[in-house]
């Protein structure tokens, strides 16, 4: 296998709410002003072995996106000993406009720098077009302590079961700051009607005392591996506020796959504490009531597997059933009473009777009808030369300009050199510097078995 990880980061001014878009509201950004997360993650990456390409993406507010793809630049380039590739809008740019040339319709809400699902998304098709077989993502405000991260996180994909299914996407788990991998929920009276942590924490508990292998009624996605037969046929749900990486299993159930747990891959997650819980639950309330509709919808589908809250016990299971929104509706109240960011629990609560339920009624088939041009779109990027030329070309202008700017000199822009090479097409390819490829095994066939639960 020849991983590349992917490492999305987000650059926002603090009074950044995601406006009237509810997929552009993020948990962490990092201001512009303040040095963020990243940095620790990529020196912990340093010592990973086998560690080929990281492949950093670039989510900003349109006010700032130079600044801020200059800004993380700066942070990779401080540490040389790890091999990036940042992508930032003029990247994302140069992909659009190859997209256009192979006659791609045009996806800018489905693959781009602007909501979880999206920027997931954009990040499969750089690891398709750079030809990598695998794609690892991490979060930026986590810490890889293991060596040997990417050998665990590699063990097992691709192979066949015992009943002759291929791996095509696993997961590990989060130690947090207290070293646990448990839930800091809190059996409090405000969350009588929201047990999410309690259930979390029984799936957790069992999948860790069972064999090393299982599969997964959970994703971390800052610790997920995927298989290039899988995102070459599956994309992440644009449409879901957050949440994307436990819908990404669901879609694969969906679509006649599903996603392995490995109770030895992990890593620490350490982030910054959360400017409002309220708001954050509200997040929450347009993600599972679009999940829950979406499910729904689904089941109407012929060509698809049906998922039930049944095959999902003790998580997620309870939060995709009817009843959702009412259990939601009290939850937001009660908190909105017992817990400090009261104004936002009000406003979620609102939230839930109204914008919430028709957003989900709104989007709950968008995601299907995309599913028809994801795998033809990833066919024709797949192993893109000009275009992977143009992104490495590009990016490596940036650190030329970080550089120079350092020294007080001028630079060209990074994005109208790489550009122009794109938009002059196949007979005027540009040299591209070497990208990584590592080669990791992915074990043998017999011992994962002997590691798997039946």
């Amino acid at each position: 296998m020849n991983p590349v990880v992917i490492i999305p980061t987000f650059i926002y001014p603090r009074r950044h709410r995601g406006g009237s878009d509810v997929v552009t509201a993020y948990d962490h950004p990092t201001a512009p002003n303040q040095p963020g997360e990243l940095g620790r993650c990529l020196e912990s990456l340093a010592k990973v072995e086998g560690l080929g390409l990281v492949v950093i993406l670039v989510s900003a507010d349109m006010s700032i996106e130079a600044q801020a793809a200059e800004k993380v630049q700066a942070v990779a380039s401080a540490h040389p000993e790890v091999t990036t590739l940042v992508i930032g809008a003029p990247e994302l740019a140069l992909i659009e406009q190859r997209m256009a040339q192979l006659n791609i319709e045009r996806l800018n809400k489905e693959i781009g720098l602007a909501g979880y699902g999206a920027i997931r998304n954009l990040g499969l098709v750089v690891a398709n077009v750079l030809g990598f077989d695998a794609a690892v993502f991490l979060d930026d405000d986590e810490v890889v302590d293991d060596p040997a991260f990417l050998q665990k996180a590699m063990y097992g994909l691709g192979k066949l079961t015992r009943q002759g299914v291929p791996i095509v996407a696993k997961t590990g788990y989060y130690l947090n700051d207290q070293g646990s991998y448990l839930s800091k929920w809190e059996d409090k009276w405000y969350n009588r009607f929201w047990q999410q942590g309690r259930a979390f924490n029984e799936w957790i508990t069992k999948a860790m005392r069972g064999p090393r292998l299982s599969r997964s009624n959970h994703v971390c996605g800052g610790c997920l591996a995927i298989h290039k037969e899988a995102f070459r046929r599956l994309a992440f749900d644009p449409w879901i506020a957050r949440g994307e990486d436990l819908d990404y299993m669901l879609n694969l159930r969906m679509y006649g796959s599903d996603i392995w747990f490995d109770n030895q891959w992990v890593l620490r997650h350490l982030p910054p504490d959360s400017p409002s819980e309220g708001m954050r639950f509200r997040q929450d309330i347009f993600r599972w009531l679009y999940e829950y509709r979406k499910l729904e919808y689904s089941r109407a589908l012929i060509d698809l597997q049906q998922v039930k809250p049944a095959s999902l016990e003790p998580y997620p299971g309870p939060f995709l059933e009817p009843g959702l929104r009412r259990r939601i509706r009290l939850t937001a109240w009660l908190r909105s009473f017992g817990r400090p960011d009261k104004r936002a629990y009000r406003q979620a609560a609102k939230a839930a009777t109204g914008v919430a339920s028709a957003y989900a009624e709104a989007n709950c088939a968008k995601y299907f009808e995309f599913q028809y041009v994801w795998p033809e779109a990833m066919k024709r990027l797949e192993s893109d030369q000009l275009l992977s030329s143009a992104l490495v070309r590009s990016s490596m202008l940036r650190v030329q300009d970080v550089e120079e700017e350092a020294a007080g000199a001028p630079a060209p822009e990074a994005a109208a050199v790489a550009g122009a090479a794109v938009a002059a097409g196949a007979s005027a390819p540009v040299p591209m510097p070497g990208v990584p490829h590592p080669s990791i095994d992915p074990g043998a066939t017999t011992q994962i078995r002997l590691d798997m639960a039946e």
